[in-house]
């Protein structure tokens, strides 16, 4: 029985660090990708986002359901599971190694990302679904959506591309020692390498496309709307 136990342990934690990668994480580094032609302004990231929702309602809702949400879902479930499960042993210890670090800032970034995406999702898929439109997340929607609350909401996001640049780049790492593409140490010293630069690159374009949408002057009348939709998800 222990042995099963263990066997099964071993496998739902392997199907948890390739989901982060395999559609997660290509997800994504997809979304920050065409976030970022906010770059170009309202109109470029407006037909970015008129083209993905121009696709048939039920080809939308399975890529969404069975590429996102049920993968994601999983993620994070099993991946707070994990969690409790944790303990961190880099404060108060001589164990202070950078790996123990690396430990730790993955089980940190994974709650407070748990927080982050069930705001993201409610305030931005949730909305669509619920108003029958995409208008709450054109460049309008959300650029009122970072202003909000002083732009607090736009820190939040600040910290949210932050932490999820970091707990996707330290997880390739992860995964490739979990799946055994790197055995030896000159290996995952090398992709621990890959992981600082990957890591710095999904930040500077997440942020990127965050400062996009600080480029035009913003609509009084979405600034209204999206504060609106902001208070009544945070009450």
């Amino acid at each position: 029985m222990a042995i099963a136990l263990g066997r099964e342990s071993f496998f739902w934690h392997k199907v948890h660090s390739l989901t982060g990668i395999v559609p997660v994480g290509f997800y994504m580094v997809q979304h920050l990708t065409l976030n970022s032609f906010s770059l170009g302004g309202a109109e470029a990231y407006d037909r970015v986002g008129d083209a993905f929702y121009s696709l048939p309602f039920h080809v939308l809702l399975a890529l969404e359901v069975l590429m996102v949400w049920i993968p994601l879902a999983f993620h994070l479930v099993y991946g707070m599971f994990i969690t409790s499960r944790a303990q961190p042993n880099n404060m108060g210890t001589p164990y202070k190694w950078a790996h123990n670090k690396m430990y730790f800032m993955q089980r940190a970034t994974g709650v407070f990302l748990m927080v982050f995406l069930i705001f993201h999702f409610v305030t931005t898929t949730l909305q669509v679904k619920l108003k029958g439109t995409h208008e709450v997340v054109n460049y309008e929607g959300m650029q009122a959506q970072f202003m909000s609350f002083g732009y607090l909401i736009l820190i939040f996001y600040v910290f949210g591309v932050l932490a999820s640049s970091y707990h996707l780049a330290f997880g390739v790492w992860n995964f490739c020692i979990r799946w055994g593409i790197t055995v030896s140490n000159e290996a995952q010293a090398r992709i621990q390498r890959f992981a600082v630069v990957l890591f710095v690159l999904l930040t500077m374009l997440g942020w990127a496309a965050l400062a996009g949408f600080m480029k035009e002057q913003p609509s009084k009348v979405m600034t209204a709307q999206s504060g609106q939709v902001v208070a009544a998800v945070t009450r």
